[in-house]
């Protein structure tokens, strides 16, 4: 069962890298790299904050959880909006 799980996900890694390639790159000053590493991490913490939600039974725990994730919605957009 593992074995399969793991081919899989090296057939997408292959696939993904083959697409990286294959995509023109992009000349990014320096405030747009770090913009883009900043919305990088921003799109994690809201996966994480998702999966944490999925998870939470605590009526108090749950809120926390979604008020993190509006805020995290909120600076997404005014980053993606910004650039």
């Amino acid at each position: 069962m593992a074995r399969g799980w793991e081919s899989k996900s090296v057939e997408d890694q292959q696939a993904e890298a083959s697409r990286d390639k294959t995509s023109p790159k992009k000349h990014l000053t320096p405030d747009q790299v770090v913009r883009e590493h900043q919305l990088e991490g921003m799109r994690l913490s809201r996966a994480r904050v998702l999966q944490q939600l999925d998870s939470a039974r605590d009526p108090r725990h749950r809120q926390m959880l979604q008020d993190a994730l509006a805020e995290l919605d909120r600076r997404i957009l005014a980053a993606q909006t910004s650039g």
